[in-house]
Formats: C-alpha cells, sequence, structure tokens
C-alpha cells in the first residue's frame, strides 16, 4: 500500500502541489487525472522518492518513504517515466534484465531465473519479437513497451507509471492497461485519457492546480458536472453493461 497526507511541493516560490493525501489500495489500480499542469506528474514523483515533499509525508506499507534505504525501495517499487531511457548500445532484452539487477546483491550476476523473468515481461506487453533489437532504433510505442516490460521483471509489490500509454496504439494502450489491472500489485498511473482510465482504474484522484478536486471510486468520481468545472468542457456520461464511457462538447464562446 502507498500512502501520502498532506503533501506539498514547491519549483522555487511556484507551489505545484498543495496539502494532497490519497490511498493506494494493494491490487488496484489508482489513476491520477487531472488537466495539463495540474501536478499530476509531480505528484508521482513524490510517491516514489524521485522528489522531496516540502511538507507532509509518504509511506510504503506503513514505513516512511524517507526511512527506507535506495536498495530496499528499488525492490519495493518498479518506476516507468516518460522519457525513453536516452542514448544506449543496449538490446531490447538487457534494457528488461536491468529490471533483475534490484534483486541482485553485491557483485551477483544475473542467472537463468533471471533471463527467463525478463523474457516473461517482454512476452506479457506483446514486445518479445523485439527482444534482440537495439533499443535506441525502436520506435516511440516499442520503446514503452520494453520499458513497461522492465518494471514487471523487477517484480516489485509496487508499481508507479508516468503516461504508459504514451505513444502506443490503441491495440496495445488496451492490452497494456489490462495487463496493469490483471496485476496483484499496488499500482498507480498517470492518465490523461478518461476513458482509458474509466474502464482500467479502480480509484481515481482528480487533480486541479496542484489540489485534490475528486478522489474515490471511479463510478464516484468520473461525474459530468465535477469533470466539466475541472476540465472545462461539455461532459456527458453513458452508463452501459460495458461500463461507462465519457463524450465531451466544448463549451459555447459567448461573443462580446
Amino acid at each position: 500500500m502507498i500512502s501520502a497526507t498532506g503533501l506539498r511541493f514547491a519549483y522555487g516560490r511556484t507551489e505545484i502541489i498543495r496539502d494532497i493525501s490519497l490511498a493506494a489500495r494493494p491490487g488496484r489500480v489508482l489513476g491520477l487525472i487531472g488537466p495539463n499542469g495540474s501536478g499530476k506528474t509531480t505528484l508521482l514523483r513524490l510517491l516514489h522518492g524521485g522528489l522531496t515533499p516540502a511538507a507532509g509525508e509518504v509511506l510504503i506499507d506503513g514505513t516512511r518513504l524517507d526511512r527506507i534505504d535506495r536498495q530496499t525501495i528499488s525492490r519495493q517499487i518498479a518506476v516507468v517515466v516518460q522519457e525513453s531511457g536516452g542514448e544506449t548500445t543496449m538490446t531490447a532484452a538487457e534494457m528488461v534484465l536491468l529490471g533483475r539487477t534490484a534483486r541482485l546483491s553485491g557483485f551477483q550476476r544475473t542467472g537463468e531465473g533471471d533471463i527467463s523473468s525478463a523474457r516473461t515481461a517482454l512476452q506479457r506487453v506483446g514486445a518479445l519479437d523485439l527482444a534482440r533489437r537495439d533499443f535506441a532504433g525502436l520506435s516511440g510505442g516499442e520503446k514503452q513497451r520494453v520499458l513497461i516490460a522492465r518494471s514487471l521483471a523487477q517484480d516489485a509489490d509496487h508499481l508507479l507509471l508516468d503516461e504508459p500509454t504514451n505513444h502506443l496504439d490503441i491495440r496495445y494502450q488496451h492490452e497494456v492497461l489490462g495487463l496493469l489491472r490483471s496485476l496483484a500489485t499496488t499500482t498507480v498511473v498517470v492518465l490523461h485519457d478518461l476513458n482509458l482510465a474509466a474502464r482500467y482504474c479502480d480509484d481515481v484522484v482528480l487533480l486541479s492546480q496542484g489540489q485534490v478536486a475528486g478522489a474515490g471510486t471511479v463510478d464516484d468520481v468520473l461525474d459530468p458536472d465535477l469533470l466539466s468545472r475541472v476540465y472545462g468542457i461539455g461532459v456527458r456520461r453513458v452508463d452501459d453493461t460495458d461500463g461507462l464511457h465519457l463524450l465531451f462538447t466544448p463549451l459555447r464562446q459567448e461573443v462580446a
């Protein structure tokens, strides 16, 4: 479980996160949603220790994050960020195998079990055919799937992802999010697409200008009136046997 209480964070004098509290529970997917600039990525970085809050605390299974050593954190938390991984001469398989280093101690080298875990992770994201290809030469969507495979190979209990569907086509968006939904981990994911959040998240935190505008189950938070106020767009919700769907219409601008 990941919980946070009273988080605050600022870049210089610009406050980005204002008194945010949340809880991500085991076996559930928590979505962080909200307009551009609402603080989603900053909040995610606070939750995995990439940033240090100016106030408040983050707990990982009841222990304060700032009291956990970095090696233990790397075993407990797997993170997928938006960056593509930079310049590298590694193959896709070698990139995924990096996820196993958190499980090794001292000068221990990867073994057959680690290689098997990396192969399985690539297979789960539909990227086994990319294993021997140079990571740098992959498309944006292919790189994204490999990085998600690396996080799965890490075999952590907590999985945090910043826009994992970025660069993915429709098929892989649904396959990857469906996979995340099937995991027994505590999963926190930043999403821009509200319909993907509706389909694959159990709970959501809606951010607006660095504060929580709504938090709870998908059914409770994805309310047309609330979304319309936060996003400044007309929202219509359709509920059917396949779940809820959101339709959007630009608000009419009054002509002076």
